[in-house]
């Protein structure tokens, strides 16, 4: 058996549970301290950071449990980059692991509290992990990294459910009008793929035969169109896409607005303007609300916030940007009002998110003008 020492997220008992695939035992955990460590939030993410420092303590649970257990934990922790150190608790003869960040990956932040944790993502953290630990066994712990960010992401839907839309030209019928039989995930990796089956309420009254469908997983995303009211300039992102590879597209680089998933712990609005700048190097003086919708609801999950980014966009044309760590090659322009439109006129701007932006400032432009 094996003793190891939680700090952080492991402290939450149905995270722990579900890392080591059982149910916890009476005898598996107890309180410990661990003294000359402090224990913070990692900047800028939902995990904590241990450190050590001099009359701190970090308080914690000791848990012992199996090889399996250890395989299990370390494959989960691995993915954080965090490696394991043998240190002694306050009171104990004895040694315990700790997980401990690797150098250079992460720093601190506000001090940590667990039911601070709980309470803003704990059901986050908890879907993400059972998409993580599925990956047990099949890929390496840096593997699942990789796609850590869209596990959390996705599972990010969970806490932030759906925006209030009104129900005045629908037919009322909701949750309460269909029935999942079965749910299944095929494929998970960046992306993932669900099967289901389910019947639902019929129009007439009746209950549909049972259906079997397909449906893309991914996250909640933000699309920003930026424009300068001032100069009737829009920056538009040049970028390869593989989607028209598949399709058989001869031309896959694209004309797009700025867009990406928004991360656990955002709001629609943070990761709108931290995905301008990361993309543009642009920084949004105000938003505007375009809409929120699905682009392609009868066969994927994918939800857009559409926002429009107030700009100053005079020094903003043959940007190069984009995320090394995301393989992301990207080239910003500035185009004209007119030039926007007569691209979308010719064929030449063929992203529909951009389109339904460009639109809607077609309709909104004399407006945002007239108050530049």
């Amino acid at each position: 058996m094996k003793r190891m020492f939680y700090y952080g997220t492991l402290c939450y008992l149905p995270l722990l549970e579900l890392v080591i695939g059982r149910p916890l035992r009476a005898q598996d955990t107890k309180p410990a301290t661990l003294s000359g460590f402090e224990v913070s939030w990692a900047k800028d993410q939902i995990f904590p950071y241990i450190e050590k420092s001099e009359g701190s303590y970090a308080s914690g649970i000791i848990f012992e449990g199996s090889e399996e257990d250890v395989a299990r934990l370390n494959f989960y922790e691995g993915g954080f980059h965090y490696d394991l150190h043998e240190i002694c608790p306050e009171g104990e003869s004895e040694t315990v692991d700790v997980y401990i960040p690797q150098p250079g990956h992460w720093s601190a932040g506000a001090p940590w509290v667990l039911e601070d944790f709980v309470a803003g993502y704990g059901e986050i953290t908890l879907s993400a992990a059972r998409d993580a630990m599925a990956l047990f066994g099949k890929v390496s712990a840096e593997e699942m990294a990789k796609r850590l960010p869209m596990f959390r992401a996705r599972a990010a839907k969970i806490q932030s459910r759906f925006y209030e839309t009104p129900i005045d030209l629908r037919s009322g019928l909701s949750e309460a009008d269909f029935e999942v039989i079965d749910h299944r995930r095929p494929y998970d990796n960046f992306f993932a793929f669900d099967e289901i089956n389910l019947h639902h309420k019929k129009f007439n009254g009746d209950v549909s035969p049972e259906i079997e469908r397909g449906v893309f997983i991914s996250s909640d995303a933000v699309i920003v169109l930026p424009y300068d009211a001032n100069r009737d300039r829009v920056l538009l992102l040049e970028q390869f896409r593989p989607g028209p590879v598949i399709r058989g597209d001869q031309t896959p680089w694209l004309l797009e607005a700025v867009a990406g998933r928004i991360d656990a712990g955002e709001t629609p609005e943070e990761a709108a303007h931290r995905e301008l700048k990361e993309e543009s190097g642009i920084a949004a003086n105000s938003l505007e609300l375009i809409s929120r919708s699905y682009p392609s609801p009868g066969a994927s999950t994918e939800f857009y916030h559409h926002y429009l980014a107030l700009c100053d966009l005079t020094s903003a044309d043959d940007i190069y940007a984009g995320l090394d760590s995301e393989d992301e090659d990207i080239r910003a322009i500035t185009i004209s009002f007119d030039q926007l439109m007569n691209a979308i006129k010719t064929g030449e701007i063929n992203v529909a998110p951009l389109v339904l932006s460009a639109l809607w400032l077609s309709q909104n432009r004399e407006r945002l003008r007239s108050e530049a």
